[in-house]
């Protein structure tokens, strides 16, 4: 699953925190001594893993990263940071990065959506804030992806339009040579 990352603790960190977060949902009241323990812990890893995929992993895995900042009239701004040079990101990060954030979102609702109809008070508090914190990380990536891709397409139509001006105005320069020397104006 390694073999060929670029950033091989960073994927490893990545998969891991949804790990050790469904370990914890799934077995910490068997292991741990209350509900309120096992509750505790598993929000805290979940915590950890938002945390960590917004700031380390998404930046280092697919060179993008994302925040939200409040305005002094309280408005939320978002922000998106992509990364240029994108020869850096191995596709073996990518594929962990993105693979591994939309199964967690689908398993955190399916069991919040298994809670919710056992019953489960407790325990659907949990997957909600896994859900949303989930959630979260996709929503701020999915649209720090396409304003990447907007940003690409706009260098790419940029560089079309200055190959396109650059190409007429050779082709002007040469008719114009051109004719200049048919009429005997070359200047010396």
């Amino acid at each position: 699953l390694l073999a060929g990352s670029n950033h091989r603790t960073a994927l490893a960190v990545h998969i891991g925190f949804k790990v050790a977060g469904f370990l914890s949902y799934l077995l910490g009241s068997f292991f741990l001594s209350n509900f309120v323990t096992a509750f505790v812990v598993t929000v805290l890893i979940l915590a950890f893993d938002f945390w960590t995929v917004k700031n380390v992993t998404g930046r280092l895995l697919v060179g993008l990263r994302w925040w939200n900042e409040v305005s002094e009239d309280g408005t939320n701004e978002w922000r998106f940071e992509s990364l240029e040079d994108r020869s850096q990101i191995a596709s073996v990060d990518s594929r962990g990065f993105w693979i591994s954030l939309w199964v967690t979102a689908i398993a955190w609702s399916f069991c919040c959506v298994s809670t919710f109809f056992s019953f489960n008070w407790g325990w659907l508090l949990c997957t909600v804030v896994a859900v949303i914190l989930s959630g979260s990380n996709i929503y701020g990536y999915m649209k720090c992806s396409s304003a990447a891709r907007n940003r690409l397409t706009e260098i790419r139509q940029g560089i079309v339009t200055s190959a396109t001006q650059a190409a007429v105005a050779n082709l002007t320069g040469a008719l114009t040579g051109s004719n200049a020397a048919a009429r005997g104006d070359s200047q010396v």
